[in-house]
């Protein structure tokens, strides 16, 4: 559904997207992760021939871009990272008049206005005002708009933002359930859980560039210690030079929390005995641990 290969876009003297490339099967969901500024929205944008990159081929829905990038689009919904849903109109009237944007006549768009609200668990909102609406309600309306031109592939950046835990996995239930109908989905996401549940494969990208792809459960089992040790409290740092680094396969300390990782997790475990003042959560490694470690901990903006 999305090939992408030797993607490259600059403005002016940076580089923002460097040598690019990956594919997307049909059916599968695709995460595309990295800190602010990797490099992923302008990917994300060239796939959808919203931007012009410098060199490289992508082909959307078989389609050529940026060639052929307004029929691909026919065929593509987007769920932004902002909603951008008209204030002025009702839900139902929001999904209609997007419909419209596509071709589909009024009646189309109208039929398809009950299937996507109960989609979207918005059965009883089609009169109500978009002011009316909870965060969580406006997030679950945008997802169902993004369907109304029945998509084979979905863009999504960022759809879970703001949301509560009860509305994060509803969203991600019907996330599955699309991608049990066969339809594709290309994720962007800062919530490592998230594309941990739902990816087929996710791409680590930095500074333009995609530094690692693979399975997310590769991915952790080929980067990270099987158990990861966090450990905080008054005296930690003691504690860290004493024993965390030396009893650690990969150890490191931020702010005020100790970081472990250890393949034997017991002997790291006896020197915590008899010290109160330390607190250790032990849990299995993640995705958000290949995440740290490959782009670092530093704050971006």
């Amino acid at each position: 559904m999305l090939h992408v290969q030797n993607l490259h876009k600059r403005y002016g003297s940076l580089e923002v997207v460097r040598d690019v490339g990956f594919h997307v099967p049909a059916g599968h969901c695709f995460g595309l992760l990295g800190p602010n500024g990797a490099g992923k929205t302008t990917t994300l944008r060239c796939c959808l021939g919203l931007t012009r990159p410098d060199s490289g081929d992508i082909t959307l829905a078989g389609l050529p871009v940026p060639l052929r990038a307004r029929e691909a689009r026919v065929r593509v919904g987007v769920v932004p990272q902002f909603d951008t849903l008209d204030p002025d109109f009702t839900v139902a009237e929001n999904l209609v008049v997007f419909g419209r944007y596509f071709g589909m006549s009024r009646r189309e768009c109208e039929a398809r206005v009950q299937p996507l609200l109960e989609f979207a668990g918005l059965s009883d909102k089609a009169e109500a005002k978009i002011e009316a609406l909870s965060g969580g309600m406006k997030r679950r309306l945008t997802l169902a708009r993004a369907m109304v031109n029945n998509p084979q592939i979905l863009f999504m950046d960022e759809p879970t933002t703001g949301l509560d835990p009860q509305a994060r996995h509803l969203v991600w239930d019907r996330l599955k359930a699309l991608l049990t109908e066969g339809r594709t989905i290309v994720l962007t996401t800062h919530f490592m859980d998230e594309a941990q549940r739902l990816c087929n494969r996710v791409a680590i990208m930095d500074h333009g560039s995609i530094i690692t792809e693979s399975e997310p459960r590769t991915l952790i089992d080929r980067e990270i210690e099987a158990v990861v040790i966090e450990v905080y409290g008054e005296g930690v740092e003691v504690w860290f030079e004493a024993h965390g680094k030396p009893l650690s396969d990969r150890a490191e300390l931020a702010g005020d929390t100790a970081f472990c990782y250890l393949n034997d997790p017991d002997p790291l475990m006896k020197t915590l005995e008899g010290q109160p003042e330390l607190r250790a959560l032990r849990r299995s490694a993640n995705l958000e641990d290949v995440f740290l470690k490959l782009t670092g901990r530093d704050l971006r903006d």
